[in-house]
């Protein structure tokens, strides 16, 4: 139990109706959740208003109603908080309220277009050989240690962010390796968090029909970086050419930089690209690694300048790291006894998927036929769409073009807006199979030996996302059962 006076530290308050001297046992920004001496945060939402469930959550208890616009009609004996800005007050709010666990371990934040889960996971997996407890935050799964707590977004609101970190700090853990996405920093999820040191992977476009445009994309990245404390430290990609503005107006003390093709503190070199993995030269020292993949260098290299950061032994990082294995759905391989490889890949941005065929390009003998299945999501950036199937037919001998996550799209005008982006002359080489189960089961068919079938877009996700159902659908599934036997 909290005084609501010392959980509103730090929110920009503009006026406050009733007193501050009362006890709050729970904060909550969904009504249905509300119980008696609850504060109640009315966050305005892209598709409903907070606002509009004063009434409900006050019915259900709530003593204490944060908010934006104060409603018309105050009840009496009901404290009303007017801040500036709710979503950046909450995030506050949660800190105080869950006794900023954030400073109580060490939390690293992970952003980027690509590689955040891979280098998020790959952390939390190495931190844990190297004998620590350790968190983790990310798109596939939430862990405390060994107890997995499933994940909703890429990164939960402020509230959920502040319990699930008050609760590794409770049972032991040290560290958490968490990603950080363009949403949850525009929209304060992170504010009144204090993180260690902060990531930055890449940035290609995405998420345009969320920010509006590739600059605003851009800042939004930038605001991890904006918002590090001086103790902390900045580690940045140098081949991307965004880097170095991650940096700009970074108060981190310490600022270091990886990279492949350029100059950087941490460098590694690519000795071997192979679809058995990767032989790198790290620091001096010769790495073997079963990921596949020049962005898996860049991975790689990335998780091994954070441990260093972090204070790791470089020995200990590199023979702890050569142990960890390709994460779920990220360019996860398979192999039919018929001698066909099968690659699932979460894929779902142009940059992604043409990191994913050069890869294959770079690995393959010439010898054999690439097919790839991929579909775009629905309700989302629609520019997008034309340049996927284009890179998909750049590089593949055959591509089926099929659903992603169709939402409350048709998916015939999504495969339509996709086809958009194929030139006359590949026309040819190109199916379209509405159906995601039959698209990866065709694909299956026509494969003959040494073939390599990529199926890209959702690669570690268990459902289709169809007219607001969540159907299961498992795309390594399918391909097991298509391909079966299977060479373990």
């Amino acid at each position: 139990m909290k005084l609501l006076k010392d959980i509103l530290y730090g929110a920009r308050i503009q006026h406050v109706h009733g007193t501050t001297h009362v006890a709050i046992e729970a904060v909550e920004l969904d009504s249905r959740r509300v119980r008696p001496m609850s504060l109640f945060a009315a966050v305005r939402g892209s598709v409903v208003d907070g606002h509009s469930f004063i009434d409900k959550a006050l019915d259900a208890g709530a003593n204490a109603i944060m908010c934006e616009e104060l409603p018309e009609n105050l009840r009496e004996g009901i404290t009303y908080v007017k801040v500036v800005d709710a979503r950046e007050a909450l995030g506050h709010v949660a800190a105080n309220f869950y006794d900023h666990p954030s400073e109580e371990i060490r939390l690293v934040g992970i952003t980027g277009t690509n590689g955040k889960t891979t280098c998020a996971t790959m952390l939390y997996r190495l931190f844990k050989l190297l004998g620590n407890k350790v968190g983790l935050i990310s798109t596939v799964e939430n862990r405390i240690h060994q107890e997995v707590v499933p994940a909703t977004h890429t990164t939960p609101d402020a509230l959920g962010l502040n319990k699930l970190l008050r609760e590794m700090v409770d049972k032991g853990c040290s560290y958490c390796f968490m990603e950080v996405s363009s949403h949850a920093l525009h929209q304060h999820r992170t504010t009144g968090v204090a993180f260690t040191g902060g990531v930055f992977t890449n940035i290609t476009h995405d998420h345009l029909d969320y920010h509006g445009s590739f600059d605003a994309y851009i800042a939004a990245k930038k605001m991890l970086f904006d918002r590090l404390p001086s103790e902390a430290f900045a580690l940045i990609n140098l081949d991307d050419k965004h880097g170095e503005t991650m940096l700009q107006n970074c108060k981190a003390r310490v600022q270091k930089s990886f990279a492949i093709k350029s100059m950087g503190d941490f460098r590694a070199r690519i000795v071997e690209n192979r679809l058995q993995g990767l032989q790198l030269f790290i620091d001096g020292n010769d790495f073997y690694s079963t990921l596949v993949g020049r962005f898996n260098a860049s991975n790689l290299l990335a998780v091994y300048a954070t441990a260093i950061l972090l204070g790791e032994q470089s020995m200990d990082v590199l023979t702890a790291l050569s142990e960890i294995k390709t994460v779920d759905g990220r360019f996860q391989y398979l192999r039919s006894a018929s001698g066909i490889s099968a690659i699932v890949d979460y894929a779902h941005t142009p940059d992604a998927l043409r990191n994913v065929l050069k890869t294959i390009e770079e690995i393959r003998t010439r010898n054999e036929a690439v097919i790839t299945v991929v579909g775009c999501g629905g309700d989302r950036d629609t520019s997008k769409r034309p340049e996927m199937a284009r890179i998909a037919t750049k590089y593949s001998d055959r591509v089926i073009l099929t659903s992603d996550n169709p939402r409350s799209e048709d998916p015939e005008a999504i495969i339509s807006d996709m086809r958009q982006g194929i030139s006359p002359v590949d026309h040819k080489k190109v199916n379209a199979i509405v159906n995601r189960a039959e698209a990866i089961r065709m694909a299956c068919s026509i494969a003959a030996e040494g073939d390599i079938i990529l199926v890209a877009g959702k690669g570690h996700e268990k459902y289709q996302e169809i007219k607001g159902e969540r159907l299961p659908f498992d795309d390594l599934a399918i391909l097991q059962e298509s391909l079966k036997p299977l060479i373990i």
